[in-house]
């Protein structure tokens, strides 16, 4: 496992917010170990990444292009990446029964309060997705930063459920 990309899908209810920063931090910061990809259990018809989403990443740097709100399914597909490691970073979404995974990746849960659901002014709600996208980027930036023995497969679920403390 350390000598190839790993990939990783982090879920949320509508893969809008939460999960679509985690993966494009991640792909961000991969330094070519990692790739990352995001789906949401219930995504809404149309569903869109949250514009405010959006606006922290390329505030930080961070690239948007290809960015898309998914349904969970297409990772379970005929042909979709094999993942190695599945997070879940909403409540809800760790509480659903998940689809198999092929390969049985490790998993882990990081939840986070839903930016979107923040109250108050437009500089209230982008500063709410602001915080989120620096809490994941505290706890990728530690998953990166991981020593490739700890990323052997029988460490990579009790390695990712730790960063949890983090």
């Amino acid at each position: 496992m350390t000598d190839r990309v790993i990939n990783v899908l982090f879920l949320c209810t509508h893969n809008s917010a939460r999960s679509i920063l985690a993966e494009a931090t991640l792909n961000h910061m991969a330094k070519g170990r990692f790739r990352a990809f995001s789906a949401g259990s219930s995504p809404r018809d149309n569903q869109q990444p949250n514009p405010l989403a959006l606006k922290v990443l390329a505030n930080a740097g961070i690239p948007t292009e290809g960015l898309r709100s998914k349904s969970w399914d297409e990772f379970g597909q005929p042909g979709a990446p094999h993942m190695d490691l599945v997070i879940t970073v909403c409540d809800n979404a760790a509480g659903e029964v998940c689809p198999y995974w092929p390969g049985q990746p490790a998993t882990a849960h990081w939840g986070y309060a839903d930016p979107s659901e923040t109250e108050g002014n437009d500089a209230q709600k982008l500063e709410a997705f602001r915080k989120t996208l620096l809490a994941l980027h505290r706890r990728l930036a530690l998953l990166v930063s991981l020593p490739p023995e700890k990323l052997e497969r029988t460490l990579l679920q009790r390695t990712a459920r730790d960063l949890v403390r983090s």
